[in-house]
């Protein structure tokens, strides 16, 4: 990927596989693709076309937004953390 600019596409592939025990190899079979560009895409160095980015999406059962972002994704522990804060009585 040399002399190409890094994708501006975020993605939570590499925690979504870890909490759910999915391999890269088992990812890349399931939509299609070489199980190195699932490691591209974890890594930023490759931006996914549309039909591969819909079938992580949907092999997750996740909507397009919770997987990709064109900004940073804050922690989970953050959003966990400010959701419950938001709910509590004093």
């Amino acid at each position: 990927m040399k002399g190409k600019a890094k994708s501006t596409l975020f993605n939570r592939l590499a925690v979504l596989r870890a909490e759910r025990g999915v391999s890269r190899a088992d990812l890349a079979a399931a939509v299609g693709v070489n199980p190195q560009t699932i490691g591209f895409l974890e890594r930023g160095d490759y931006g996914p076309s549309l039909d591969v980015a819909l079938k992580i999406c949907e092999f997750f059962a996740l909507p397009v937004e919770a997987v990709f972002s064109r900004r940073p994704f804050e922690p989970m522990s953050h959003q966990l953390y400010t959701s419950n804060r938001s709910g509590e009585t004093s």
